[in-house]
């Protein structure tokens, strides 16, 4: 099962858990908002370590890809040369940023709206995604970086294929050319 399908899947259980939970009761309260700041603390922390374990190995093996085209930016697309450690720390620095904007809207629905079923699956939820993270899964359970895993990454898709990054020799060919025209 994809990934997209698959947190559908468990947040549709996760709502109805939810449902159970006695979220008028102040001690139930408490222990959900405990529950949330702890698994957000540990989220934090995971990346963090992942980040220290990056640098530590100082992978400078050269990383040359084709970026996808955004239709929003027209800057967007083209190649791109990093190496493995810059474009692993870029990939856990997105994943961090994910995560300080769940803390934000949390903060939102929650703190000023009141909302708490999301405080909880929220809570969940970020646990789920540190399982789903690929640099979690290459730097901390020491799968090797092929198939899925391979860098750099394609994005998951919900309906079809997953569409990422070219890697081909002839898209970083067909790149480099167009860099090579814009500098003349």
């Amino acid at each position: 099962m994809n990934s997209g399908v698959q947190n559908l899947v468990i947040s549709l259980g996760i709502m109805q858990v939810a449902r159970k939970i006695p979220f008028e009761d102040p001690d139930v309260l408490n222990y959900v908002r405990i529950g949330y700041v702890s698994a957000q603390l540990i989220v934090l922390a995971v990346y963090y370590y992942i980040s220290l374990k990056i640098k530590q190995k100082n992978d400078q093996t050269v990383l040359k890809y084709v970026e996808a085209a955004n239709p929003m930016s027209p800057d967007s697309g083209g190649l791109v040369t990093t190496t493995v450690r810059d474009y692993d720390l870029s990939e856990v620095s997105k994943l961090l940023r994910s995560v300080y904007l769940g803390i934000a809207m949390m903060g939102v629905l929650h703190g000023y709206l009141g909302y708490t079923q999301p405080l909880f699956m929220q809570g969940v939820m970020g646990v789920k995604g540190l399982w789903d993270a690929k640099p979690v899964a290459i730097h901390l359970l020491g799968k090797p970086a092929e198939g899925d895993l391979k860098r750099p990454f394609k994005a998951a898709s919900m309906f079809g294929p997953a569409a990422g990054p070219q890697t081909d020799a002839a898209a970083i060919a067909e790149a480099e050319k167009k860099v090579g025209k814009k500098e003349e």
